[in-house]
């Protein structure tokens, strides 16, 4: 109860801080802050800022430094506004063994690196509730592929990847039994356990698979870091609920000093994979592909997977002790210090890699948690960052010897120096700061001018919207030796971590349109002389063209109540910019959007036998909205002929 009694003092200390600094917020920006994030019409921002969607399922993509909105990609969750999920070219991809989930909860992005430095090719992105991984193509900024992590829950400690994406790491937040046992929920201790992931990703085409699983003890993982450098060879990962509690973790799961930075050397685990020293074991898991060419997913169900035990496999995973209940697990661009936050801790501690190796060599251990040997603190330390602020949480790096750690209770960014661990800047936060972003500031190149930090409540930000106000973020440059607030902007969802590259290194990759003679749909129309509508059974197939400014076919009869219609629609423009949408009256599931080239289909089928008017749903010309026709829908049995056409009225047919 005294632990109790602490934090609720530390959430009274932490209100009485915000309402202090609430008064004063005015003051923290400064007169040239309209100026360092103007950008003017017609040009564009210097970086692309990814931010995670949070309990939206999506990521946002943002342009800084003005923080304007520029798109929404569609990943773990339905998506309306394209049909991302509806359309049956895309259900596929939110497939897994439990069925189609068509929610989850986004948390983490990581951009494809090479040496270190981002290369602009894809973006990972974790689902925390169904525990999945997704990699976004940066070229279309389409969700390629997804793929299921089985023997995981709360996917929270991903998608990280090592310096070269050789792998992507997953690291599972709630412990769980292996498998399917049937086990009491009190038994934690000895049948729950976290694991490791690490994925590998093919260099040429990005292709994901599961190339091993790293079974540990039951704690929560929480977030983690590869090395770089010296480094390379580690992964590192935050833990907490070391005490193994099962109930009540805020008071259980808070009671020792110190929990661990599990340190796992993913070289030799590669090589005890390749020794034979695993264990293949039943677990299925979905793997769902977007192909290009087909411009189709498909979902095919896998069934096992490599499991490496640290009791078989020696040297591969050690334990560093870390106060206290960490949560971020940060690497600075040299490879040497590892960054640990325990967001109920008074100080920052940093290890040093180089004291890690030799404390391994010398065997400087302290005992052992559940046969994984625990280093001894002071013989990794590398040293403490004295009072930084109150519950410290995320740290990123400007590449010129400088940190930028997140207090959420202090609501405060204090910059550090990684040479002497010093305080040298403060800089508030509106409020209750979680993760910060620098862009490439997880790599070994950081671009030191901008930090942007995500705040988990917004109250006096916006204008108000009633209970559930818009996600705070707020853009610091930090190219001088203090931090200047320069620009609160909204956000969807509730962002966790982000990620952000120069516009360069991707901007002029982008795919305009799709080639519509490398179209290989099976439902493709290669032009109007194509559109057709073919029954099969209670089946009716529609192939549809849309073009500035009709579809063709626009009049459909001979479909009854209860047919399942496809409306196979192909967007035979060939310009930028130029998608075609459709919807049908009383569809009861989303429209489709149509990019250039594309062909996308809408499943449909009536209830009621009328008149159902179709059209096209994205403005695209002067004659938008005469983008339209009709569908007739009998009733069941009736005698009416399959009938299509486009242009043709009773007066054209007549005269035939």
């Amino acid at each position: 109860m005294k632990r109790l009694s602490l934090m609720l003092g530390l959430v009274a200390a932490t209100a009485a801080m915000q309402s202090c600094k609430m008064k004063t917020a005015a003051t923290a920006v400064q007169g040239d802050a309209a100026s360092k994030t103007y950008v003017a019409p017609g040009k564009y921002d210097e970086y692309y800022n990814f931010v995670s969607g949070g309990f939206n399922g999506q990521v946002s993509v943002y342009g800084l430094p003005s923080g304007r909105l520029l798109k929404v990609i569609p990943v773990f969750s339905v998506f309306p506004e394209n049909g991302y999920g509806y359309s049956e070219e895309t259900k596929a991809m939110l497939n897994t063994t439990n069925g189609s989930i068509p929610w989850d909860d986004q948390h983490h992005l990581d951009l494809s690196q090479t040496n270190g430095e981002q290369d602009g090719r894809w973006l990972f992105a974790n689902a925390n509730n169904t525990p999945r991984i997704a990699r976004i193509d940066l070229t279309t900024f389409k969700t390629m592929e997804i793929l299921q992590i089985p023997n995981s829950a709360g996917n929270h400690s991903s998608p990280f990847i090592t310096e070269n994406t050789e792998y992507v790491v997953a690291g599972t937040r709630f412990s769980v039994p292996l498998g399917s046992e049937d086990v009491p929920i009190s038994s934690f201790k000895e049948n729950f356990h976290s694991t490791a992931s690490f994925i590998s990703v093919d260099k040429n085409s990005g292709k994901m698979d599961i190339a091993f699983q790293i079974v540990l003890p039951g704690m929560n993982l929480d977030l983690s870091h590869a090395g770089k450098g010296p480094s390379h060879d580690w992964f590192f990962f935050s833990s907490y609920n070391t005490e193994q509690a099962y109930t009540l973790l805020e008071v259980n799961a808070s009671q020792k000093d110190k929990d661990y930075i599990v340190a796992v050397n993913w070289k030799k685990a590669e090589e005890y994979a390749k020794a034979g020293k695993g264990k293949k074991v039943s677990a299925p898991y979905a793997h769902n592909t977007y192909d290009e060419h087909t411009q189709t997913a498909t979902s095919v169900i896998e069934n096992e997977v490599l499991l490496l035990d640290p009791k078989d496999c020696p040297d591969m995973v050690y334990m560093i002790p870390c106060p206290k209940s960490p949560h971020g697990c940060d690497i600075d661009p040299s490879g040497e210090y590892i960054v640990g936050s325990g967001k109920l801790a008074a100080l920052i501690p940093v290890f040093s890699f180089s004291k890690i190796t030799k404390a391994i060599g010398d065997k400087q251990f302290e005992g052992d948690f559940k046969g994984i040997p625990i280093l001894k603190y002071e013989s990794a330390l590398y040293g403490e960052v004295q009072k930084p602020g109150l519950g410290p949480l995320h740290t990123e790096f400007d590449g010129r010897g400088n940190a930028y750690t997140s207090m959420f209770l202090s609501s405060e960014v204090v910059k550090w120096s990684l040479k002497d661990l010093k305080v040298l800047d403060r800089a508030p936060t509106y409020y209750s700061v979680g993760h910060l972003m620098i862009p490439g500031g997880d790599t070994k190149k950081p671009a030191g001018k901008y930090l942007v930090a995500y705040n988990k409540i917004t109250k006096d930000r916006f204008l108000p919207t009633g209970p559930e106000l818009a996600q705070s973020a707020q853009l610091y440059d930090i190219s001088g030796d203090k931090m200047q607030l320069v620009l609160d902007y909204p956000t969807f969802g509730e962002p966790h971590y982000a990620q952000a590259c120069a516009a360069s290194l991707i901007k002029d990759k982008q795919v305009k349109f799709f080639d519509i003679n490398k179209n290989k749909h099976s439902y493709v129309a290669m032009g109007e002389k194509n559109a057709k509508v073919v029954r099969q059974g209670n089946r009716v197939d529609v192939y549809m063209t849309a073009i500035r400014s009709h579809l063709t076919p626009d009049n459909i009869e001979g479909v009854y109540v209860g047919d399942e219609v496809y409306f196979h629609v192909t967007n035979l423009e060939q310009d930028w910019d130029i998608p075609h949408g459709f919807a049908i009256k009383n569809n009861p599931n989303a429209e489709l959007l149509i990019m250039p080239g594309e062909t996308v289909t809408l499943k449909f089928v009536p209830e009621k036998q009328g008149i159902y008017p179709f059209y096209c749903t994205d403005f695209c010309s002067a004659l938008h909205q005469e983008m339209s026709g009709y569908l007739r829908v009998s009733p069941k049995g009736a005698n009416v002929p399959l009938k299509f056409g486009t242009g043709e009225t009773a007066e054209t047919v007549a005269a035939k």
